[in-house]
Order: C-alpha cells, then sequence, then structure tokens
C-alpha cells in the first residue's frame, strides 16, 4: 500500500484545498493555516429556527470561498480529505458524546451526474475516517430544485427546498451529525433536519466547513453558496 501510495501522490501529488498550493502531505498549506478566515469562540456554533444547531470552522469569504467553489464546481474532489478535518473538528468540539451517525446532505441525481460526485458525501466519509466509522445515506434528494444561490429572500430559500428530500433507511431513534459544505442562511439544513424528525431520529446536529456571516446572508446570499 505504501508503494501505491507513493505511485499516486507522484501522480496525484496532494494539494492545499484552499489554494491548490502542491504539498508533501496531505493537509493545508501554512500560509492557508495563518490566513483563512479562522471563526473564534462562539460564533463558531449557529443556532436558530427549527431546531438548527450547526458548527462551522471558517467564515464563507476569502480563501475559504475559493476553496470550497473549487470543491464544488471545479472538480477538485481531492480537497474534502483535508476539508474533511476541519469537519470532524467541528463536530468534536461543539458535539462529542451528542450524535451516533453520520450522514450528509445529499446533491439531486441530476447534479451527481454533472458533478460526478457529492462534495458533502465526501466531506462526511472523510471526517469518519477519523473516527474508524463510516456515514449511512439517511436522506435521497427527490427534485432538482434550483439553486438556493439564485434565491436571495429569506422566506423564498425556505420555500424552495421544502418537500425536496426524503427519508432513508432506518432513521428511529438516531442521534444524526448532518454534514455539509456551506451554510448560508440555514434553509436547507432545516429542512433536512425536519425530514429527519419527522421520520423518527431522536436529534440532529450539524456541521460544515464554512459559516457565512449573518449580517452578510440577510442582505445577500453569496453566490454558488448552497445547492
Amino acid at each position: 500500500m505504501s508503494l501505491l501510495k507513493a505511485f499516486l501522490d507522484l501522480l496525484f501529488p496532494p494539494k492545499c484545498p484552499f489554494c491548490g498550493r502542491v504539498l508533501d502531505k496531505l493537509g493545508i498549506c501554512p500560509k492557508c493555516e495563518k490566513d483563512l478566515p479562522w471563526i473564534e469562540g462562539r460564533e463558531g456554533l449557529r443556532e436558530g429556527a427549527g431546531g438548527l444547531r450547526c458548527a462551522g470552522a471558517v467564515w464563507y469569504e476569502e480563501l475559504a470561498r475559493e476553496g470550497l467553489l473549487r470543491l464544488k464546481f471545479q472538480g477538485a474532489s481531492a480537497a474534502a480529505e483535508p476539508m474533511g478535518e476541519l469537519v470532524a473538528r467541528c463536530a468534536a468540539e461543539w458535539f462529542s458524546g451528542e450524535f451516533d451517525t453520520v450522514t450528509w446532505v445529499p446533491v439531486s441525481k441530476k447534479r451527481l451526474r454533472k458533478r460526478g460526485y457529492d462534495q458533502a458525501e465526501l466531506l462526511a466519509r472523510a471526517a469518519c475516517r477519523r473516527w474508524d466509522t463510516q456515514p449511512v445515506r439517511l436522506l435521497e434528494k427527490v427534485v432538482d430544485n434550483p439553486a438556493q444561490s439564485g434565491i436571495h429572500d429569506a422566506a423564498a430559500r425556505r420555500a424552495n427546498v421544502l418537500g425536496v428530500y426524503d427519508p432513508v433507511g432506518d432513521i428511529a431513534g438516531k442521534r444524526i451529525l448532518l454534514v455539509d459544505d456551506i451554510c448560508t442562511t440555514g434553509a436547507t439544513l432545516t429542512e433536512c433536519i425536519r425530514v429527519l424528525k419527522d421520520a423518527g431520529a431522536e436529534s440532529v446536529v450539524c456541521t460544515v466547513v464554512a459559516l457565512a456571516r449573518e449580517k452578510e446572508t440577510s442582505e445577500k446570499v453569496h453566490k454558488q453558496g448552497e445547492k
């Protein structure tokens, strides 16, 4: 396995997920570690209507935004591995002992075919590797609704995600960690929480790589921000 890894690293060297710089090993480069818009203190936990409790590592701006857009829209699927470390850190910091099952916010089948992968699933799998476990698919996106990024009104964003997710598998009694890449207004996560709880989940907490600042999302939503 070490020879195979060395060969793959030669062909596809690890890169910083945020700036794309080639690295000696998988992770975040020292410059980005210094320059990323890290969230500090209680701001790292967002709470809202519908039972939303979502932890994030960085603000959705500058380097963080550039890296996440590469992950979602430019085929940089390898970025999910080091970003998954950030997801795992957030979960350990804010929700240790509060979940026994990990799942993710899925993309639609149409978007999956176009993109070739589901970035939230990759993040969930990367985080779970730190815990020697596997995420479980508990949601399916059954409607390929318009992208949230094109909708600025908060009420319209909530309406846009209503009924687009269905529960899958055995959910009853589970305490769930729900993983996604970005939380802007929280409309998508809140709808997923509702679906999971209606299906019998005991509790749902959420972790993302990046949070959008609330004062910014009240005025506008960043382009290409959510599914």
